[in-house]
C-alpha cells in the first residue's frame, strides 16, 4: 500500500509539471488557480497569501526553486475548481508592472514596417543588426485580459492586432509564457517612426491571457504554432497561422537586451514580435472579434472598441 501511495504521488508530481496558471476574481482580491489540463486547483485556499502569479514567483525565488515545485507542494491542500469556471471567469493572468515589446523579430514584420513607413533602411538595419528593437508598450492600467475589449484610437485610420508570444519575467528571469496582442496604430507609425510611442501606447492597447504556462511546461518556446482569426458580424475576415520557429531572435536574447542597463520592474511582460500581419487594406473596426491561439499555452479572445478617452 505504501508503495502504491508513493507511486500515485510521484505520478501526480510528474503530471503537475505541465501547469497553466489563471487568475480568477474574488470578493476583495483575486484567486490563483493552477491547472494541469484535467484538474484545476485553487492555490489561494492552500495558502491565503497566494493571490497572484507574482506571489507564487516571489515564493519560488525565496526558497530557490521553480514555480511548479511550489505548486506540487500545495495542490494536496488546495480546493478543486471546476475547469469550466476557470475558462469562463479567467481574468488578466498577471498584473504586470510594465509591458515591453520587441519589433522586427520576424522577416515579414520587417517587410510590413517598411511598407507602412516608406523608410526601408531603418527596419532592415534592425533586422540584420545584433541589437533588437525594444520599446515600452503598456502599464497594467492599459492592459486587458481575456474577454475584455481591446482598443483602437480615434485619431488613427489604420489599426491592426499583432498576435505575439509573451514572456513573463520575474526579477530578470523568464518564469513563464502567455499570449499577447500588441494592438497598433499603423497609420501613426507610418507617418513617422518617431510617432511609435503614440502608435503603441494608449488605453486598452495590450491584451494578455488567458493563462501563464510555466517554463517547465513549454519544452521549446521557439517551436510553437500560432494562429489568429478575426471575425466581423459573424464572418471570418482574417485567418492565418505561423510558428515561433520563424523568429530570428530568442526569448533569452530579447530578455537579455531588455534587462541590460535597465532596471525593469519586478514583474514584467515582454512581447516578442509578430509575423501574422493582416493585408494593408484591412483595419480593425468596433465589434471585431480577435482570437489568438498559441500552442500549449492557450487562446486569447477580445472584442474591439474605439477608445475615446
Amino acid at each position: 500500500m505504501e508503495n502504491d501511495t508513493g507511486g500515485c504521488y510521484f505520478r501526480l508530481r510528474m503530471l503537475l509539471r505541465d501547469m497553466r496558471y489563471y487568475r480568477l476574481p474574488a470578493d476583495a482580491d483575486s484567486r490563483l488557480i493552477a491547472s494541469d489540463g484535467q484538474n484545476a486547483y485553487d492555490l489561494s485556499t492552500a495558502r491565503a497569501s497566494l493571490r497572484s502569479f507574482g506571489d507564487l514567483a516571489s515564493v519560488a525565488t525565496i526558497v530557490d526553486t521553480d514555480i511548479d515545485e511550489i505548486t506540487d507542494r500545495l495542490v494536496q491542500d488546495a480546493a478543486v475548481v471546476d475547469p469550466e469556471t476557470v475558462s469562463t471567469e479567467a481574468k488578466l493572468p498577471v498584473i504586470p508592472n510594465e509591458v515591453w515589446a520587441a519589433g522586427v523579430t520576424y522577416e515579414i514584420s520587417s517587410d510590413a514596417r517598411e511598407q507602412e513607413s516608406g523608410r526601408p533602411d531603418i527596419y532592415q538595419d534592425v533586422y540584420e543588426n545584433e541589437r533588437p528593437e525594444l520599446f515600452f508598450k503598456a502599464t497594467s492600467s492599459r492592459t486587458v485580459g481575456p474577454g475584455n475589449s481591446v482598443g483602437i484610437r480615434t485619431d488613427s485610420e489604420w489599426n491592426v492586432p499583432e498576435p505575439e508570444l509573451a514572456v513573463v519575467i520575474y526579477r530578470g528571469t523568464i518564469v513563464g509564457y502567455t499570449v499577447g496582442n500588441d494592438v497598433s496604430s499603423r497609420s501613426l507609425e507610418g507617418k513617422n517612426p518617431l510617432y511609435l510611442p503614440q502608435a503603441k501606447v494608449y488605453n486598452k492597447c495590450c491584451a494578455l491571457g488567458p493563462c501563464i504556462a510555466s517554463t517547465g511546461s513549454i519544452s521549446d518556446p521557439h517551436e510553437l504554432d500560432m494562429s489568429m482569426t478575426i471575425e466581423r458580424d459573424g464572418t471570418r475576415v482574417f485567418d492565418d497561422t505561423t510558428s515561433t520557429s520563424k523568429m530570428v531572435r530568442t526569448c533569452e536574447e530579447l530578455t537579455s537586451y531588455l534587462t541590460r542597463c535597465n532596471a525593469v520592474a519586478e514583474l514584467t511582460v515582454l512581447l516578442t514580435g509578430t509575423c501574422l500581419v493582416p493585408p494593408d487594406e484591412f483595419t480593425l473596426q468596433d465589434g471585431d472579434r480577435i482570437v489568438i491561439d498559441v500552442e500549449n499555452i492557450g487562446t486569447l479572445t477580445n472584442v474591439v472598441e474605439t477608445v475615446r478617452k
